[in-house]
């Protein structure tokens, strides 16, 4: 699969549950929070936006996706932490190799700014992001246990020498608001992604 069917596999409501270590001081910490995720097509406004921002031909970009969310943690101090935002996902892909590329953020998942990250998409369909911001580094891997589970692994290094690591789970939520015609065609848009690629224990992000 290419990274765009990565994404729109991703799209819809999902429930996530974290825990995070923070090596330097031997603890961990746990989490949950709720994610929105919409694909946004090549033309969209927002992502043509985001590649101009970065300096990037929009024609260059295969769309994206725009993911909100909102979490607690386990460490939390009531009232000093907002765990609630939004991000702007676009793909570039490299012209000769579409399984890897550029992916331009509005936000960055280590540092709360504009970052331009690099994926490649691995022997199990895995999306693996490597993110370089001017005080720390990342790695992430997104992959799917089946259509409706989603995990995801994120490692953070402090140029300091302070590190975290996360395991993410995410579970595919179906709420009674949505309507059935709109539950329908997300249920056959990811059949027909899934069935197209002949992969019925789906990884990605």
């Amino acid at each position: 699969m290419d990274a765009m069917e990565f994404f729109k596999l991703s799209a819809g409501k999902w429930r996530s549950q974290r825990a995070t270590h923070h090596l330097a001081f031997k603890r961990s910490e746990t989490g949950e929070s709720d994610i929105q995720v919409e694909t946004l097509a090549e033309d969209h406004p927002e992502i043509i936006e985001l590649c101009q921002y970065h300096q990037i031909d929009p024609n260059l970009s295969v769309g994206g996706s725009r993911v909100r969310w909102l979490g607690t943690m386990a460490w939390d101090r009531d009232g000093d932490e907002n765990h609630q935002g939004k991000t702007i996902f676009a793909i570039v892909p490299d012209v000769d190799n579409p399984k890897q590329g550029r992916l331009l953020r509005e936000r960055g998942y280590a540092e709360i700014v504009p970052v331009v990250g690099l994926y490649e998409m691995d022997d199990q369909d895995g999306l693996v992001l490597t993110t370089e911001y001017e005080t720390m580094s990342s790695i992430e891997r997104f992959w799917f246990a089946s259509p409706n589970l989603r995990l995801r692994t994120s490692t953070v290094k402090r140029f300091g020498g302070f590190s975290t690591a996360s395991f993410c789970t995410e579970a595919r939520v179906e709420t009674s608001s949505e309507s059935s015609n709109t539950e329908q065609v997300t249920s056959r848009q990811t059949e027909d992604v899934v069935e197209a690629r002949q992969f019925y224990s789906v990884l990605g992000w």
